[in-house]
């Protein structure tokens, strides 16, 4: 199903993917999107697989987690309303890094990579803003884990 609904503009301006973007690149990047309806307990994406588009959450809630060499399935972090994934696959064609599963009934916006790459042609400035933005966020990501791991090593070592 294609997007349409009014208030979508201010909602996706809000989130770190869409922040920044003029209004005639935020209408062609709009235009891209598929919306997405998914039950709780349904898997997104799944480590390993390989991906081809990225997801922007609109509603519900979904956990990340990886397999450790062992087999166990390790919490990694979980995604609320704004937040994006799926993103990494777009920039290093790369099989899906996480699975990603559903926890309550949830609605997301798919971008494809050869969507991305028609706004690449289309809209160049809109394209290096989104992956400017991509990378602020992936930055942020990197900066949780670094700290997370501190705080871990500092636990181990009393």
């Amino acid at each position: 199903m294609t997007v349409t609904a009014p208030d979508l503009k201010a909602f996706l301006l809000a989130t770190p993917f869409f922040g920044g973007l003029p209004d005639p690149s935020l209408d062609l990047l709009i235009s891209m999107l598929v919306e997405c309806r998914f039950d709780a307990g349904t898997i997104v994406v799944a480590e390993g697989e390989p991906g081809q588009s990225m997801f922007i959450v609109k509603s519900g809630r979904l956990a990340v987690s990886k397999r450790t060499n062992s087999g166990s399935v390790v919490p990694i972090s979980r995604l609320a309303p704004g937040d994006f994934f799926g993103e990494m696959t777009l920039i290093e064609m790369q099989n899906r890094s996480a699975t990603v599963v559903t926890e309550s009934p949830t609605v997301l916006y798919e971008l494809t990579a050869r969507k991305l790459y028609a706004c690449y042609k289309a809209d160049i400035h809109a394209y290096v803003i989104v992956l400017q933005n991509i990378n602020r966020e992936l930055c942020r990501r990197l900066r949780r884990s670094d700290d997370r791991f501190a705080g871990q090593r500092a636990n181990d070592g009393n």
